[in-house]
């Protein structure tokens, strides 16, 4: 029997088996379970990306989806692998912030450190891939109806590990934030919500030039800067058919205004 969905985010890619491999673990557990691939393009050990996606990915998913996420730099550490509940449904993975997103919009309910190894692929996980030895497998009893408690020992829900970008800032006249994400296309994702700029006149400073806030991609020429509100809800910094990336030389964290 399968209770729910597993959607899968990592930072493997696709050139190696590791996301196949993945995936023949959970199915040898129940291939009754619907696998749904988030992504597997995050740039390696992004937690910062991974927790982005992640945050802006859950809406979309029914009660109950367990999302496995696996970026993971501090594997064979003492980090702890967990398993989280919350209104949702459940989050698999490494304790190292990676899910502070969606816990900041959707607080932990319980959770437990993966402490039960007959839940595990095999009783010693290898040190370098707890993504099969550990993390799907207990995904796949989640998901086939195993208690979140019965994986291992409950821990303390203030005790997860955060990932906290800088908090933007606001005054009357503008708004401080920074780069949280930079998508495929080279658009550069800010921390300020859209509701922030909504029904006003706008621009973006960013590497000391002046970005117009608009509506849509097209409401400038091809090749032009533009600042708008994505359809994940932030303010975005793009450019009309380019790379906004490359062309204002801007990375993660790296700091923007909006002007009003």
């Amino acid at each position: 029997m399968c209770k729910a969905p597993i959607a899968i985010l990592t930072d493997f890619g696709l050139s190696d088996v590791y996301v196949g491999v993945m995936k023949g673990v959970i199915a040898q557990i129940n291939p009754q379970i619907n696998i749904i691939d988030l992504t597997h393009q995050i740039p390696p050990q992004n937690i910062a990306a991974a927790r982005f996606c992640l945050m802006n990915a859950y809406p979309y998913f029914p009660d109950g989806t367990i999302y496995l996420a696996v970026v993971d730099p501090g594997v064979g550490s003492t980090r702890r692998a967990i398993a989280v509940e919350f209104a949702s449904g459940f989050l698999v993975g490494p304790d190292n912030g990676i899910f502070s997103g969606v816990l900041s919009q959707s607080p932990a309910i319980r959770a437990v450190e993966l402490t039960h190894p007959r839940y595990w692929r095999v009783e010693q996980s290898s040190a370098t891939f707890h993504g099969r030895d550990i993390f799907a497998p207990v995904a796949a009893h989640l998901a086939s109806g195993v208690a979140l408690q019965d994986l291992g020992n409950e821990i303390d829900v203030p005790s997860l590990a955060e990932l906290n970008l800088p908090s933007p800032t606001l005054t009357d006249t503008r708004i401080e934030g920074c780069i949280q994400y930079i998508d495929g296309f080279g658009n550069l994702v800010t921390n300020i919500p859209g509701n922030y700029v909504t029904g006003k006149r706008w621009i973006v400073v960013a590497r000391g030039g002046e970005i117009p806030g608009c509506e849509t991609y097209s409401d400038r020429p091809i090749g032009s800067t533009i600042a708008l509100v994505g359809s994940h809800g932030w303010v975005e910094i793009a450019v009309n058919c380019g790379d906004a990336r490359s062309q204002l030389q801007l990375e993660y964290l790296d700091p923007v205004q909006v002007l009003f």
